[in-house]
C-alpha cells in the first residue's frame, strides 16, 4: 500500500534465514474461531489513507511474454493442470472417474483495480495472464474471503453469466455473491465439509481477517479450502489445498493432522512488508516454505505476488526469496515454485 514507506531499491532482497525456521505464533491474536476482533481489524483511518494514496499511485506496467501451455489441457490420471492467472487466481483441471474433468477457479479477479471504486485503489502491475474468454467452462469457484483482491464482483458477474458455477466460501459471503448473480453458493465454517458429486470440500482456518469497508468487521469469515478428489484408475484419492490469505500459524499443523498431507498446495508468498504490520495477516516466503514442510505437501505452487501493489517489498523479491529458501531447505527444484503469469503446467502428483 502506498502510504507505507517508499519501496526499497529493486536490487535489495533479504537473505533467507538459515539459522532456524520461524516459530509458529501462539498468542491471543490467533483467534480460534472467525472473530476479527483485535489488532488485525482494519481501522477506518488506515482505509481512508489507502484510498487517498491510490489517487497518485501509478505503478509501472509490466508486459509479460506470451503465456505457455493450453488451459484446455485434459490432465491424465495422477496429474492436475494448473493455470496461473495472477495474484490468487488459478484455473485447476483435475481428472474424475469416467473420463470427466473437474474445472475449478480460485479467487477470480480480472479487474484493473482491487478496490470498491473503478478509479482509485491498487491498480494492476500486469494484465491477467489469461482472459476469461480464453478459459474453459468453470464448474466450481473457491472464494477464500471478502477482500477486494479475492472477491471481485465484476469478475464474478462475468463468470456467473457464462458458467453458473457452484461456489464454496467461508461463512457470511453469500450476500455479496448474490449481487454477482451466483445462485449455487455453499457457506462453510472452519472444518465444515460439503460434497458435490464425488468431490468433497472442507473449509480450513487461516490467520487473517475479513472486511470490505471500515464498518463491516465481524460479519464474514475467512479461510482456506481443501478439495478431496476421488480415485481415478490406479491412482488413489488426491487433495488440493488452497490456503487463501494467511499469516504463519499453528493452523498449518492442524490442517495436516485433520485432513492429511495435500497432494497440491497453493500457498501465498507476497505482500509481507513491512513485517511490523503485515506479519499478522500475510506469510513471507520463508514462512511459506515452513508451511509447505509442516503440511508435508507433495507439490506447492506460489501465489499472492507480483500482481497488485499491496505492500512494500520490491517487485520480484518474493519469487527470489522463495527460490533461495527452497534451495537452502533442500527441496527438489519442482517441489514449490511460482508459475509464469498465464502459464499452464501439468503437475504430477504420483
Amino acid at each position: 500500500m502506498a502510504f507505507f514507506n517508499p519501496p526499497l531499491p529493486q536490487d535489495w532482497a533479504p537473505a533467507p534465514r538459515p539459522d532456524a525456521w520461524p516459530e509458529e505464533p501462539d498468542d491471543p491474536e490467533f483467534i480460534e474461531r472467525g472473530s476479527p476482533d483485535g489488532p488485525r481489524r482494519v481501522k477506518p483511518t488506515r482505509f481512508l489513507r489507502w484510498a487517498l494514496s491510490s489517487l497518485t499511485d501509478k505503478p509501472e506496467r509490466i508486459i509479460d511474454p506470451p503465456p505457455q501451455g493450453d488451459p484446455f489441457t485434459t490432465p491424465g490420471s495422477g496429474r492436475i493442470s494448473v493455470t496461473f492467472i495472477g495474484h490468487c487466481t488459478f484455473l485447476l483441471r483435475a481428472p474424475l472417474p469416467g473420463g470427466r474433468v473437474l474445472t475449478v477457479m480460485t479467487d477470480p479477479i480480472f479487474s484493473e483495480r482491487c478496490s470498491p471504486f473503478s478509479f482509485i485503489g491498487p491498480r494492476r502491475l500486469r494484465a491477467p495472464g489469461r482472459t476469461l474468454a480464453e478459459l474453459p467452462k468453470i464448474d466450481v469457484l473457491l472464494i477464500s474471503h471478502c477482500h477486494y483482491d479475492h472477491l471481485d464482483l465484476p469478475s464474478l458477474r462475468a463468470i456467473a453469466r457464462r458458467d453458473d458455477p457452484i461456489v464454496i466460501t467461508p461463512l457470511g459471503n453469500s450476500d455479496l455473491l448474490a449481487k454477482a448473480g451466483l445462485r449455487r453458493v455453499s457457506e462453510l465454517d472452519w472444518w465444515d465439509s460439503m460434497r458435490f458429486g464425488d468431490v468433497a470440500a472442507t473449509c480450513t482456518p487461516a490467520r487473517h481477517f475479513a472486511q470490505r469497508t471500515p464498518f463491516d468487521g465481524g460479519r464474514r469469515l475467512w479461510g482456506g479450502l481443501t478439495l478431496s478428489l476421488p480415485a481415478v484408475g490406479d491412482v488413489g484419492p488426491r487433495s488440493i489445498f488452497f490456503a487463501g490469505d494467511t499469516a504463519h500459524g499453528p493452523h498449518w499443523r492442524e490442517i495436516r493432522e485433520k485432513l492429511g498431507a495435500p497432494d497440491l498446495a497453493l500457498l501465498p508468498i507476497g505482500a509481507y512488508s513491512p513485517r511490523s504490520f503485515l506479519h499478522r495477516v500475510h506469510a513471507d516466503p520463508v514462512e511459506a516454505v515452513a508451511a509447505f514442510r509442516t503440511l508435508e505437501a507433495k507439490k506447492a505452487v506460489a501465489m499472492h505476488f507480483g500482481t497488485f501493489p499491496l505492500s512494500r517489498e520490491p517487485l520480484g523479491e518474493p519469487e527470489r526469496c522463495l527460490a533461495d529458501t527452497a534451495a537452502w531447505a533442500g527441496l527438489p527444484p519442482d517441489a514449490f515454485t511460482p508459475l509464469s503469469f498465464g502459464e499452464t503446467r501439468l503437475i504430477s502428483l504420483t
